[in-house]
């Protein structure tokens, strides 16, 4: 991680920053929304893994939201493409070092909510790990068992409220179950989904909570509804619908990214 934050410092990263922002599939357009932006291949930062899946450039950029500076890291790493859903530790890791106060989590997700459907924000009040890995496992420290009650922070969620209300985007909120991927989710894992409480389901974001958690950054999260989930209505949901889908609902995110970071404080959030 040291290696990865002295490049970032070296090319101009050094912060504080309002917020870091990880933007999820086909969410890219938030990055060409900052202005005075500068950007970096996460392939030219130690330690940053690879984002090869398509909906996901691989870049870090810094720039100014709202009149506030943020980071945001266009595209993760899934813990599918690598067998390690610890994929994201440097680059949350890296962020905070910099002078991230908070860190906002974006992802496309199949929805079990009948008012959200495709093109729908969902603000995450919670999660299900359904996929039998968690990021902490290997970590030496006692620190590996974090709680998780208030995975995600209560101060952020309301300032997410406040800024759909202002911008006039419908947010409900939503419990997400994280599969493991890549293979969709089936009917039945659905239902069983739902039974235990889940309004979303997904194949990422987890990973980067836990992670947050544990490195002490507050964190939230808002999915982009790109399909119903499998066995909810009719036909098989696609990556590339789930691109489109999100692309298509990016200029309502943005916005809604837009009046959060603008009311946050500059330093604590």
């Amino acid at each position: 991680m040291a290696d990865a934050v002295e490049t970032l410092r070296a090319a101009g990263f050094a912060g504080p920053y309002a917020c870091a922002i990880v933007a999820g599939t086909g969410l890219g357009g938030l990055a060409d929304a900052l202005a005075d932006a500068v950007s970096l291949p996460y392939a030219d930062i130690p330690g940053f893994p690879g984002a090869g899946v398509s909906g996901h450039r691989g870049r870090l950029h810094r720039g100014v939201i709202a009149g506030r500076p943020v980071l945001v890291l266009e595209g993760r790493a899934h813990a599918y493409e690598h067998g390690d859903a610890a994929a994201m530790r440097i680059p949350i890791a890296a962020a905070m070092a910099l002078g991230a106060a908070c860190l906002l989590l974006t992802n496309a997700s199949g929805s079990l909510m009948p008012e959200a459907g495709p093109g729908s924000l969902v603000r995450l009040s919670d999660h299900l790990n359904l996929s039998g890995m968690n990021p902490l496992i290997g970590e030496p420290s006692d620190a590996r068992f974090v709680p998780m009650v208030r995975a995600y922070d209560p101060a952020l969620n309301a300032r997410l409220d406040a800024a759909a209300a202002a911008c006039g985007i419908p947010l409900p909120a939503g419990v997400y179950a994280w599969f493991s991927g890549p293979s969709f989710e089936t009917p039945a894992e659905v239902r069983m989904a739902g039974r235990l409480g889940a309004d979303l389901v997904g194949m990422s974001t987890v990973p980067e909570v836990i992670l947050a958690r544990f490195l002490g950054l507050p964190v939230a999260a808002v999915s982009v509804v790109t399909n119903r989930a499998a066995g909810i209505g009719d036909g098989d949901p696609h990556h590339a619908e789930t691109k489109q889908a999100a692309t298509a609902a990016a200029a309502d995110l943005i916005r809604l990214i837009r009046s959060f970071v603008a009311a946050l404080p500059a330093g604590d959030p």
